[in-house]
């Protein structure tokens, strides 16, 4: 989260008395978060570009109140389950998470995030820079169509991450079910 309060490296915890701690706190990190069973029945897929990490987390606990949630962070976020052929890999392992995760910790709502300037797009795709926006909305909106076909139950919302200055503000994504015919572009791969 931000502005927490910086903590020790790994194996730089102060010397005490054998008995005063536990036994792996000397070769590994002991979180002050306590386990918390719970779970929430929610999930987020969101671009892994940790530039943006933490305002992920702030925006999916505090503006949206999910105290902890299913993380699926890949390169591009939502854009693995467009069903575009040029993300046909990324695809079947994504949708075999998200499937895995709806059965096994009942989800219930599904948080899809992309970002502005996304390399994913820009290196890996080769989408050019006039044609970024337009794609990854449309992307985004095919992958809450395929979402919501294969996991019907599923809530599906929907944002993209935009800079502004040194800040990250999030913008919903208005999306509709509709047929995956309507977005079909003539010539994309």
């Amino acid at each position: 989260m931000p502005n927490r309060k910086p903590s020790r490296p790994v194996g730089t915890e102060p010397a005490t008395g054998a008995g005063d701690r536990d036994p792996t706190a000397a070769s590994g990190f002991n979180s002050t978060i306590p386990w918390d069973q719970a779970r929430i029945h929610a999930a987020s897929i969101y671009c892994s570009d940790g530039r943006f990490g933490e305002q992920m987390d702030e925006f999916l606990h505090e503006g949206l109140g999910l105290p902890r949630y299913d993380r699926l962070a890949v390169p591009g976020g939502p854009a693995c389950l467009s069903g575009a052929l040029s993300v046909f890999w990324e695809s079947h392992s994504a949708e075999r998470q998200l499937d895995f995760l709806c059965h096994v910790h009942k989800l219930e709502r599904l948080i899809m995030i992309a970002h502005e300037g996304c390399a994913f797009y820009l290196e890996w795709l080769k989408v050019k820079p006039e044609d970024f926006a337009a794609r990854q909305m449309d992307d985004v909106k095919r992958a809450a169509t395929r979402v919501r076909q294969a996991q019907p139950t599923l809530k599906v919302d929907a944002y993209v991450a935009r800079r502004q200055d040194a800040r990250v503000w999030f913008e919903p994504i208005p999306i509709a079910l509709a047929q995956l015919d309507e977005f079909r572009v003539p010539g994309r791969r």
